[in-house]
């Protein structure tokens, strides 16, 4: 009997929120229960957290016993919605989380999810007739601004501030599609009926002067200007802008015509499809087990019908993460025919992380949404970026990311698309939230070797051996090391590799002798680390060991075990140390880059102090800092 009535079930946020059993509408109690309800329609197929419920129905004061008057509003809700229900009986409609609850419903059951799929049929229409009807169809299914009736939170709240800008979005493409295609007539009234709950868009009210004028109503176009004008002045202060005034003497030299006959309608423009990615590595070869098991996990959330939240991609600074995101992302492509979009978002930068905000400005303006239809709010402007991606199969690069807080906004929020991420820290709050951790490591020898050949050629290569094997040694398999001594070598054809493997520095000051600004990637690592855990960091070649385990951390920086744990994990966090059987090691580069920063920051007196607790802990008390790396290596195999 409850699938019975689940299957008439019509859900309505699109005006008032209704919920309608066949034609009968369910009376659904007062406004906390339906301001509750209209937050999980608006949110539909998203979690909505109990926080945000709680902040929506009772503002800055709210009871002691918010919590549990939710969890009662759900019950009751889901009593209604499904009165055969058994007690206690979690139900299809409104799911519990740990962090909330989920509204579940099909395109057919709730309206703005119908709205949604009527515009994308309307940008994906062969014509521009067929896709004038889809968005009066469309439209058609506002009945007034969303959550009508639950002012002023259905006023301000970003879940409803999104939903205003969504409509505001579509209703202007609508216009512009029927003023271009003859077809105002169809369009005219939804514009007219919007245009009275948003009286201050002059992006639409332009639309309705031209639509007005296209049907030869020139008078009523212009009556209608001087009634937006005196409004903007009376309750704004503001003279009309320039779109406003364009209209105004488009329609006094009557340059809006009459519909064309449908024969003689132009062509419908081809719907943009943004592409954003930047071009593949030409050189890029090798990660094939990092390919195999990010799309193997691809596949198998498919085979499981589970959407697939993002997958990140970290490692150390220089590893290859952007290389290896780029190129997956372009064999990935023609899976997510709506398009790709790339934003590097400078999460280690010298000029300072870009912020959700900015970023979210750049997405919407990609998807076609203008500034000044922008909302200022972050949370609408997250709100209106998902809505946009609803219904789409979408790409998404998010390159460089700083930390959870940095991308929280910007991913999807229905199944669909797809986030690559990569980031030079491991993110664990991404992880939670469901996105797939891939490690990039270091290349094994033979990659390296291979990726020398797909610059040098393979005749070079193979023609020195030995001088290839020592360049991939000195760099330590290091991937943007080996591209910087494969420009040189480039760059120098006549050049033997012998020569160019003998001008690398082999001492600490090994960076020296790499081309290009090695040493500039690694301090935005660097550069994001405490000050304890850069000290650490700075000391860690006095070890002269391949491995560092706690112990010899702490001695080094003269602290208690649990905070050299902590401390190593931060270097670890930032991938400047990697990991292996609880303990840390140190790439020979950045052991290279740590040793210069010492000597450059740290006073040598200090460097003493380290090394002498480090000895004094190893029972090297009579060889202290005057005991050479050599020596000491020996004892430490």
């Amino acid at each position: 009997m409850a699938n019975v009535a689940a299957t008439t079930l019509r859900f309505s946020v699109l005006g008032p929120v209704r919920v309608r059993n066949g034609t009968v509408d369910l009376e659904l109690g007062g406004r906390q229960q339906r301001l509750l309800l209209a937050l999980l329609l608006a949110r539909a197929g998203t979690v909505v957290g109990l926080g945000e419920l709680v902040d929506a129905i009772w503002g800055d004061d709210p009871p002691v016993s918010a919590v549990n008057s939710i969890h009662r509003a759900v019950g009751t809700l889901r009593r209604l919605i499904e009165p055969n229900l058994p007690v206690r009986a979690v139900g299809e409609h409104l799911v519990r989380h740990s962090a909330g609850y989920r509204l579940e419903v099909d395109e057919d059951a709730l309206d703005l999810l119908r709205f949604r799929a009527l515009v994308r049929r309307a940008r994906q229409a062969a014509g521009e007739a067929e896709a004038v009807h889809h968005y009066a169809e469309a439209l058609s299914l506002w009945q007034g601004p969303p959550a009508a009736g639950l002012e002023p939170v259905s006023r301000t709240h970003p879940a409803f501030i999104a939903l205003e800008a969504e409509l505001a979005q579509t209703v202007r493409e609508a216009g512009d599609v029927a003023l271009r295609a003859g077809y105002a007539q169809l369009i005219l009234p939804t514009l007219r009926r919007v245009g009275g709950w948003r009286p201050f868009d002059e992006a639409l009210q332009t639309r309705v002067m031209l639509a007005l004028a296209a049907e030869g109503r020139q008078a009523e176009a212009l009556d209608a200007f001087q009634e937006i004008r005196r409004r903007l002045s009376d309750e704004l202060g503001l003279d009309p802008g320039p779109e406003l005034r364009d209209a105004r003497d488009r329609v006094l030299r009557q340059q809006s015509t009459a519909a064309p006959a449908p024969d003689d309608l132009p062509p419908a423009p081809r719907a943009f499809v943004p592409a954003q990615l930047p071009g593949d590595h030409p050189y890029y070869t090798g990660r094939a087990d990092v390919l195999a098991r990010a799309e193997a996990i691809l596949a198998d959330d498919r085979r499981q019908g589970r959407p697939t939240v993002a997958l990140a991609f970290d490692g150390m600074p220089g590893v290859g993460k952007t290389t290896f995101a780029v190129h997956l992302a372009h064999r990935l492509a023609p899976s997510y025919p709506d398009g790709q979009l790339y934003v590097d978002l400078r999460g280690f930068a010298t000029e300072g992380p870009m912020t959700p905000a900015e970023a979210l400005r750049g997405l919407l303006s990609s998807l076609g949404v203008r500034g000044d239809d922008q909302p200022a709010e972050l949370q609408a402007a997250a709100g209106l970026f998902r809505s946009l991606l609803a219904g789409r199969r979408m790409l998404l690069v998010f390159d460089n990311v700083r930390d959870f807080e940095q991308v929280r906004h910007l991913l999807p929020g229905t199944p669909g698309s797809l986030v690559l991420l990569t980031s030079r820290a491991r993110i664990t709050d991404l992880i939670t939230a469901g996105a797939h951790p891939l490690p990039i490591e270091l290349p094994s020898t033979a990659e390296a070797r291979e990726n020398l050949v797909s610059r040098l050629g393979r005749a070079r290569v193979d023609a020195e051996p030995t001088a290839v094997q020592a360049l991939i040694e000195r760099c330590a398999r290091h991937p943007l090391a080996l591209a910087m001594v494969a420009a040189r070598a480039m760059a120098r054809p006549d050049t033997p590799l012998t020569e160019i493997a003998a001008d690398l520095a082999v001492g600490p000051e090994r960076l020296d002798g790499f081309e290009g600004n090695l040493a500039a990637i690694f301090s935005w690592s660097y550069r994001a680390l405490s000050p304890a855990a850069a000290a650490l960091f700075r000391l860690l070649p006095l070890y002269p060991g391949p491995e560092v385990t706690v112990d010899v951390a702490a001695a080094l920086a003269g602290t208690d075990e649990r905070t050299a744990r902590s401390l190593l994990a931060e270097l670890a966090q930032q991938m400047l140390t990697q990991v292996r059987g609880g303990r840390h090691q140190l790439h020979d580069l950045l052991r290279a880059y740590a040793a210069g920063l010492s000597e450059t920051e740290d006073a040598q007196q200090s460097r003493d102090a380290a090394a002498s607790r480090l000895y004094e802990h190893l029972g090297w008390v009579d060889q202290r800092p005057s005991r050479s790396s050599s020596a000491a290596r020996s004892a430490i195999a």
